[in-house]
């Protein structure tokens, strides 16, 4: 028989060994892998099971941006791809400890229908074997053989009808379909609406989010994606094989793990160059499609995940394919490459005044600290914490040369390095200074405070770390939040229940970036954490902070109150295994108007009580912010009142002594503006007071330059 191949060569990444650092996919980010999309990483997610403590579930998607209605070949997993589960859980080991790998076959169950379903047959009927290794990836062995991946969802007659498959409704398909491996791993592999929420549209358009002339929109709204879920038994992924039982605490360091996932491709693709002869000479197997193309060589990696966003939005366009083919093992080797991205981030220049904060407005309400108690600034290409390297104040700490400084303190000018670069590459211990300011002294976060974190893994990079003996935030308490780790340092800080300085089990302590839960609104709060908002809860406050006042000063509550305005996801998540929502069925109409929402402007000044709530904060009376600052000849004093009061707005040299009056008036409830001359003040720095019914409640400082 005649057949002329010719060369298809398909190099998806190189072969050379390259030890550079690497990072998380996500929805289309790199250019190779957006013509790939089957091998496309999307999101990893890992959370202790709420309605399963014992067990921790992992969640790993696949093929973005699925359109329902995606006939008459709809979107599935890839025959000839490895998608695999990595979790690292030993820092005395090197690489994977665990890794679970899937491969899929289709088969064409009826070769006479151009129609996916028809007449109880499927077109095509997808299986998966899912093998295990325990020792890193040397050894596999096989403990799913015949997994079933429930078809499309194609609409109701298709599914429900006598002409389809005659099966109650959708949700009955996914229960089947959910298997129980022989080494006790419950298993679902199928189609589920995307469980990321974010304005899409708005971020990439030059931050513009939330927008600033249309309302904000889900980008993932009414699409769906490919998901493996796996729920695991805690002992399994325990390098000792210990029981959550048996942890000495809920921050037992013994309990953290990292979890990445990747796609893999064969090196080689050679298409078949079929002629009449071949074609004669065909005897077609009517359960599998013709195929044209022969796959050879070792495996690549081609995609790959863990912290959502990090190749989307740090790593710059150039280096974006580089990423991919790296493991998180080669991120720290790769430091001098990557780690700048980190130190330095590009999205902390549109949140400073001095480079580009003003040409991205939506991110007025996130600036770093650039003076933080009156020594520390954070914006790029300052110093951060490297002052205090080698010095007496970090001995004992985490930023000590003896234990990890040598990573947290790498050199001058990467000022990030010890909280963005952690959060992403080594995950945080529970050292000093990364414990809560309850209990630290004004003006000294290297002391000891209250432990809220400890997911801490240094032996790789780039991935989810979920400390397992973080116990889970039920989902229908009043205190769950999707704010996470945020919220979770909001109460530690605030809630008198939690004033101690003892380990305490603090809601959302099991949120992002401690592992990653569905319902976590990871796009706000990595845009507050390059804001600063992990350095302040730590006791490095923001600029306007006078000693021994109070932290919650208006930047805090800026940075606190931020919201892109995509804040939920557009279905309902199960409250059982597999936890993803439904997909969405071809035949589903999707409203696409906007979400709701309103302006930054009007968020964060008209909008407190609703944002405190949410924080677990109480609203506060009168709230006052001044622009500019540094103040001009003509300032302006923007101030909300919630109740009828007596309102004294006036300014204050640094002695105390009063300078000017610039509000004493009885108010109604509502938002008021005041104009003040400040041309007549000399260079230095200055404070207004602001005060309700004769009590001061709350202090600016600003600065005539």
């Amino acid at each position: 028989m005649k057949r002329k191949i010719y060369a298809a060569f398909m190099l998806f990444l190189m072969t050379t060994q390259i030890t550079l650092p690497a990072f998380a996919s996500s929805h289309r980010e790199a250019p190779l892998i957006a013509d790939d999309p089957l091998a496309d990483n999307t999101d990893v997610y890992a959370f202790r099971s709420p309605d399963n403590p014992n067990k921790i579930t992992i969640i790993a998607n696949y093929v973005p941006g699925q359109l329902p209605q995606g006939g008459p070949n709809y979107y599935s997993f890839g025959e000839n791809i490895r998608y695999e589960i990595h979790i690292d859980n030993n820092i005395a080991t090197k690489g994977d400890d665990i890794v679970y790998r899937f491969t899929f076959q289709k088969k064409n169950e009826d070769p006479t229908t151009f129609f996916n379903i028809r007449l109880g047959k499927q077109n095509l009927k997808t299986t998966y074997i899912m093998e295990r290794s325990m020792d890193g990836g040397k050894n596999f062995k096989t403990v799913v053989y015949n997994g079933m991946v429930p078809p499309p969802n194609i609409g109701p007659r298709s599914i429900s009808s006598p002409v389809g498959l005659n099966t109650p409704d959708y949700n009955t398909l996914i229960n089947k379909a959910i298997t129980t491996s022989i080494t006790g791993e419950k298993v679902f592999c199928g189609t589920a609406d995307d469980p990321f929420f974010v304005d899409l549209g708005g971020i990439f358009d030059v931050g513009d989010a939330p927008r600033a002339v249309r309302k904000p929109v889900d980008g993932l709204k009414c699409l769906n994606v490919s998901s493996i879920v796996l729920q695991v038994d805690i002992s399994t992924l325990q390098k000792d094989h210990k029981p959550v039982s048996a942890a000495s605490n809920i921050l037992d360091p013994n309990y953290v793990i990292g979890v990445w996932a990747s796609a893999s491709r064969q090196q080689i693709k050679i298409l078949n160059d079929i002629d009449a002869d071949y074609i004669g000479k065909l005897n077609p197997n009517p359960e599998r499609q013709f195929d044209f193309s022969l796959n050879l060589g070792k495996w690549i990696q081609v995609s790959r995940l863990g912290m959502p966003l990090t190749n989307e939005v740090i790593v710059p366009i150039g280096y974006k394919d580089l990423w991919n083919a790296l493991t998180p093992y080669e991120d720290l080797t790769a430091i001098k490459l990557f780690g700048n991205y980190f130190y330095n981030p590009e999205l902390a220049l549109y949140m400073d005044d001095a480079k580009f904060g003003g040409a991205v407005p939506a991110f007025k309400p996130l600036r770093i600290q650039k003076n933080s108690l009156g020594a520390f600034g954070f914006g790029n290409g300052q110093s951060g914490l490297f002052s205090l390297k080698g010095t007496s104040g970090v001995v004992g700490t985490a930023l000590d040369d003896a234990i990890f400084g040598t990573l947290l303190l790498p050199a001058n000018g990467s000022p990030r390095s010890v909280d963005l670069w952690p959060i992403f590459h080594t995950g945080v211990p529970n050292l000093a200074p990364y414990q809560l300011a309850t209990g630290k002294p004004a003006g000294n976060p290297l002391a000891k405070g209250k432990p809220f974190i400890n997911n801490f893994l240094p032996n790789g990079g780039d991935m989810l770390r979920l400390n397992m003996a973080v116990p889970p935030t039920p989902r229908e308490s009043k205190d769950f939040s999707s704010l996470g780790l945020v919220q979770a340092a909001v109460t530690g800080l605030l809630d008198p229940a939690y004033a101690n300085t003892n380990i305490q089990n603090i809601p959302n302590m099991d949120g992002f970036p401690n592992g990653r839960r569905l319902e976590d609104d990871v796009t706000r709060i990595e845009l507050q954490a390059v804001g600063g908002i992990v350095l302040a809860a730590i006791g490095l406050w923001y600029d306007d902070y006078i000693l021994n006042g109070s932290p919650v000063t208006p930047k805090l509550l800026n940075v606190l109150g931020y919201s892109t305005r995509v804040e939920k996801n557009d279905a309902p998540f199960k409250k059982a295994f597999p936890y993803l929502a439904t997909p969405w069925p071809g035949s589903h109409v999707c409203d696409c108007d906007a979400v709701a929402g309103k302006s930054s402007e009007t968020a964060n000044m008209g909008s407190y009580t609703k944002v405190f709530e949410g924080l677990a904060l109480a609203a506060p009376e009168v709230m006052a912010t001044t622009s500019p600052n540094p103040v001009v000849e003509s300032s302006n004093i923007r101030y909300r009142v919630d109740d009828a009061a007596q309102i004294n707005i006036s300014l204050y040299d640094v002695n105390g002594r009063q300078l000017k009056v610039l509000v004493n008036k009885t108010v109604k409830p509502g938002t008021y503006n005041q104009t003040w001359n400040g041309s007549d003040l000399i260079k230095g720095v200055y404070f207004i007071k602001v005060a309700k019914d004769g009590v001061v409640k709350q202090s600016l400082r600003v600065v005539k330059g």
